[in-house]
């Protein structure tokens, strides 16, 4: 066996390990959906990182709160915990404004900050390549990112008012961003309730079709007393019109997203802020999964303040997103936490199959460069939180300010070796699948 086999039977070794960590207890009891979650990250080496933040944290376990711009405040922060180019697009705010932000916030933890501009970085560099990009094009978007990044957290920590740093909206977003909230803003809530539901003897119902599973009585009840667990989770302000969160239906459904493989659900049909049947209000129960950083994050303090998955997830939502959800809450089902929030009509992700000008992508990956600052400053001490207990935005400010000449550079030269990593990764993993080497399947 060669030198170049012997290391990539090893890494496989490791692969393996991480899954077996990150996914061995749900795999055993939904092999059906790991496998088309695995045929998923088959496809590409974009799509097998998406599918992958174990194995990313794993590798930079050794940077734990050390390294360059992390102190015992910047690596300690809010974070998305799962950041790459693919997780941005629309959503309606509690306000009733389409935003697009940074979305899918159930990997997100407390951690360095730099972990998440790193895992956009290869990101950029993994995109990039799929576009035949050259290195030198790649360098130059990561530094754009990075560059856009420093610029909107040193205006959010030097003062800037609101109306200086906008969210992206349908009056302030340009180029690709503003064709996804214009898509969102052709959706309608009657068309997702076409898509799902039908009228029964006056009534809206799931249809039988589409995926959905009919529960049996005893689950049913578990479900309906979890949700109104959920209720008492919801600020006040959500609960201005208690009829909206009467019950009309409940089915379960299977997650098979790459993310979500193997989590149980649950889609639950609501009133509405009205009598008429096209306002219901479809909200999904996910089991909340336990976040890939989480495991190499030893701090107690962090840990001690969730009380389970679901919890987390909507706490640190809530941080991360500026008027989040207003259906947005959690409870627990089987002694297990779980996600509630609506099922939105207006969810609108990045689509980069055709944004391939150079100028273009390089205008995307700015842009979300100030989304990600604008994401980073929100979780802090004016959030509402006490486990960020600082401003975010100007602890990250003098960090960087310490070596601003080498902060584009960290990312850049992450990004090409990663994305290396990530790209030789693949052909490992493909190679493990389609040779029945993953345990399990």
């Amino acid at each position: 066996m060669s030198v170049q086999q012997t290391d990539a039977a090893q890494r496989g070794e490791q692969i393996l390990a991480v899954f077996e960590t990150s996914f061995g207890r749900l795999l055993a009891a939904d092999p059906a959906a790991f496998r088309v979650k695995f045929r998923k990250m088959a496809a590409s080496a974009f799509a097998f990182y998406r599918g992958t933040a174990g194995l990313f944290y794993a590798d930079l376990e050794r940077e734990q709160n050390a390294g360059p711009y992390l102190d015992e405040r910047t690596g300690r922060v809010w974070i998305h915990g799962d950041l790459h180019a693919e997780n941005f697009g629309t959503y309606m705010d509690s306000q009733g404004r389409l935003i697009f932000n940074v979305n899918d916030f159930d990997e997100a933890y407390v951690g360095p900050f730099t972990w998440d501009l790193k895992r956009f970085a290869a990101s950029v560099a993994l995109i990039g390549y799929t576009k035949a990009l050259s290195d030198d094009q790649i360098t130059d978007l990561v530094l754009t990112y990075a560059a856009a990044y420093r610029e909107r957290i040193h205006a959010l920590a030097t003062g800037a008012k609101n109306d200086e740093v906008p969210p992206f909206t349908l009056d302030t977003a340009e180029g690709p961003l503003l064709g996804a909230l214009r898509s969102a803003r052709s959706l309608t809530r009657f068309g997702l309730l076409e898509s799902m539901t039908e009228i029964r003897d006056f009534e809206r119902r799931f249809a039988p079709d589409g995926g959905s599973i009919d529960l049996d009585a005893a689950t049913r009840y578990k479900v309906l007393a979890a949700f109104d667990g959920y209720l008492e989770t919801l600020p006040e302000s959500s609960l201005t019109r208690p009829e909206s969160y009467r019950v009309k239906d409940v089915v379960g459904r299977r997650g098979i997203g790459i993310g979500s493989a193997g989590l149980p659900s649950y889609n639950i049909l609501l009133e509405g802020n009205s009598d008429a049947l096209e306002n219901d209000v479809v909200i999904y129960m996910k089991q909340a999964q336990t976040p890939a950083v989480s495991r190499h994050i030893t701090d107690s303090a962090v840990r001690e303040y969730f009380q389970h998955e679901g919890h987390r997830t909507v706490i640190s939502q809530r941080a991360l997103q500026a008027h989040a959800d207003p259906w947005l809450g959690w409870t627990e089902l089987d002694g297990a936490g779980q996600l509630v929030a609506e099922v939105s009509p207006y969810a609108v992700d990045l689509d980069w199959s055709d944004i391939d000008d150079l100028e273009e992508i390089a205008a995307v990956v700015a842009d979300l460069g100030r989304a990600t600052a604008t994401m980073h400053s929100a979780a802090d001490d004016e959030s509402g939180h006490s486990l960020v207990p600082f401003s975010t935005e100007r602890a990250i400010d003098a960090a960087i300010a310490g070596d601003e000449d080498s902060f584009g550079d960290l990312l850049v030269d992450f990004a090409h070796s990663y994305g290396a990593r990530a790209r030789a990764d693949h052909q490992i993993f493909v190679d493990l699948f389609r040779n029945g080497r993953i345990p399990g399947l």
